[in-house]
């Protein structure tokens, strides 16, 4: 064991597995055996590993630049340029982008601005934020409060109130229906108890509710169709703004260029980070509106600064590699291609539907889950996680790497580069670790 204190991790079992390389869509342990890498890393590698253009981008920008800050009226080509490119290609008028280095981060910067704008504009209450149940938007101190997941939750005394976080209800259908519930009845009933929520705390003090357009880390949820027209339908009726965290949904995952379009969201605001650059190197992007820019602009211009800012805001070694990953997704038509495996990809994984430890089959383009349940026909899950990470080891035996999730679900997803024969690949050695872990319920007398 080294002196590392390793991140999202069981102390105890640490350093299972050292990784050594990677190419294309496979990463390699010490050992030489080859792996699929069927989360492309943590959600982020969308070009997969070792891409020569990003390489060489990236060796020429340190030779020509290594280090540039952003402070006090300096800045750079590279930055100048990515932050003229995303603006260009975001569903935002007028979009103004504020560069960090992970998602994290950029929430943070959002959680900032919404309370600097609500300052400005004379409605210092205006900062109360609305975060689903299940939502994961980083483990910082402020994108964690953001955060529904317990685990990132246990023992770190989060200022929830302090940051005004009102915990709307989870889009999953599968687990929060109620008995008997359509698809359209829910909706409306998350739409209703959405209003209630906002009426009782007061209207005037709620500036945004935040929403991946699939939840990523909480599960792979799939919103049910009208989910967020009816969520939009109650914020507008407010003032409120939609918050759109791409970080895992943006660029292609979904099988559009952003989430927000995949699922039919209008954002004010949105942050991106990971398949920005490919996971390359870190970068992150906080975009918002040019509207809302210029209420920040102009009571910054008043005061004479504006005080917030990283040391590697901008850092041209992400600025140059993200905007090479940009270049590439929309000269080599990347979106178009990974709606296409991504279809074929959910062909393929709707096969488990019908296997006996599967109670639900999410996913859309290139993203996916499965949950496994210890009763079929009425759903009942499986005490704590120990069959989810007994499928993950299971696939990681058979050369595939996927992720375990809350609630005994597993992950996929996959670098977009993936061809068919790759898709292949991933169903037949995900029926493998599948099957594996029937096999030990059964043996374990998990199933009920």
């Amino acid at each position: 064991m080294t002196s590392m204190l390793y991140p999202t991790t069981n102390p105890s079992a640490a350093e299972q597995m050292v990784v050594a390389r990677g190419e294309g869509p496979y990463i390699f342990d010490r050992a030489g055996k080859r792996y699929l890498e069927g989360m492309a890393g943590l959600w982020c590698t969308s070009l997969g590993y070792g891409n020569e253009e990003i390489i060489e981008v990236a060796t020429r920008q340190m030779r020509e630049l290594s280090f540039s800050h952003m402070f006090g009226g300096k800045t750079h080509d590279s930055a100048m340029m990515l932050a003229d490119k995303l603006a260009s290609m975001v569903p935002l008028k007028n979009a103004r982008v504020f560069l960090g280095n992970s998602g994290s981060d950029a929430n943070d910067t959002l959680v900032k601005l919404i309370r600097y704008r609500a300052t400005a504009m004379g409605q210092p209450e205006r900062t109360k934020i609305i975060a689903r149940d299940k939502g994961y938007h980083g483990v910082t101190v402020a994108s964690a409060s953001l955060t529904g997941l317990p685990a990132n939750h246990n023992h770190f005394q989060l200022p929830f109130d302090a940051l005004g976080v009102i915990r709307a209800g989870s889009p999953h259908f599968y687990r929060s229906a109620t008995p008997g519930e359509s698809e359209d009845d829910f909706v409306s009933r998350r739409a209703q108890e959405l209003e209630a929520q906002i009426v009782e705390a007061g209207p005037d003090t709620v500036a945004a509710m935040i929403a991946e357009p699939v939840s990523g880390a909480g599960g792979v949820l799939i919103p049910p169709p009208g989910y967020y027209a009816a969520i939009q339908a109650v914020l507008d009726k407010y003032g409120i703004a939609l918050w759109d965290d791409e970080v895992i949904c943006g660029f292609g995952r979904l099988g559009e260029d952003f989430g927000a379009n995949a699922m039919g969201m209008q954002p004010e605001m949105m942050v991106f980070a990971k398949a920005l650059s490919s996971a390359y190197v870190p970068v992150s992007a906080a975009v918002i509106s040019g509207e809302f820019a210029e209420a920040v602009e102009s009571a910054a211009s008043d005061m004479g600064v504006f005080g917030h800012g990283y040391t590697y805001s901008g850092h041209p070694l992400g600025c140059a590699v993200a905007h090479k990953v940009l270049e590439i997704y929309e000269r080599d038509h990347v979106f178009d291609h990974a709606a296409s495996v991504g279809d074929y990809l959910q062909q393929c994984l709707s096969r488990f539907v019908d296997h006996p430890l599967v109670g639900e089959v999410s996913g859309k383009g290139m993203i996916a889950a499965l949950e496994l349940v210890a009763n079929k026909s009425t759903g009942q899950p499986f005490e704590g996680m120990t069959v989810g990470a007994y499928c993950a080891k299971a696939a990681e035996a058979a050369g595939l790497i996927i992720r375990p999730l809350g609630g005994n679900r597993v992950a996929l997803c996959p670098p977009l580069i993936l061809q068919r024969e790759h898709v292949d690949e991933l169903i037949d050695k995900l029926t493998i670790a599948v099957d594996a872990t029937l096999d030990f319920a059964k043996r374990e007398n998990l199933l009920v």
